[in-house]
């Protein structure tokens, strides 16, 4: 249930809040798809938030009360790398809901958000880098396997994760 939730851009007075959630989702939510040994060295690599995402307006915090229990967002940015974009093209970005509240429609409740002010700035199609266990999520979003890959964490501990495309409603109304 989603009705005394809210929705808003996160600041950077947002980073100890999104952290907590990410070092309590991630470790219950990512043990069913990797390995131990990955997660014991990826869990807290994975589970910083980024200040500089943070303080995009494009990177949103779901609370209920004063507590946050989803996060995720969109840049022009590819992951790993701010300096490179391209035009039309937005980038999911460290999505993740509290592993406490999944299947209560926090998740579509953010991504609809997502979708909406990407569209709004012009972005026709969203890439994202799914972990393994999101990949049904993503595509029940709209969104279509490319390919298996792989996300350099740190030298020497690279993440397994699907690479996965949705074309905005707006593209596919011009295709």
């Amino acid at each position: 249930m989603t009705s005394d939730l809210t929705i808003r851009a996160a600041t950077p007075a947002d980073l100890e809040g999104v952290d907590a959630l990410l070092g309590r989702a991630y470790p219950a939510l990512l043990k069913g798809a990797y390995p131990p040994s990955l997660l014991v060295t990826a869990i807290p690599l994975l589970s910083k938030a980024q200040p500089r995402l943070l303080a995009t307006g494009t990177y949103f915090v779901v609370t209920d009360g004063d507590e946050i229990i989803g996060a995720g967002g969109w840049t022009r940015a590819q992951p790993g790398n701010w300096d490179k974009g391209q035009e039309g093209i937005g980038n999911i970005r460290h999505v993740v809901t509290d592993h406490r509240r999944t299947r209560q429609g926090i998740g579509r409740m953010l991504m609809n958000h997502v979708f909406a002010t990407s569209e709004a700035a012009g972005v026709t199609r969203l890439e994202c880098y799914s972990t393994l266990m999101a990949v049904p999520f993503y595509a029940a979003c709209g969104f279509a396997e490319i390919g298996a890959m792989t996300v350099p964490l740190r030298p020497g501990i690279d993440f397994p994760a699907v690479h996965m495309r949705r074309e905005s409603a707006r593209s596919s109304a011009r295709a």
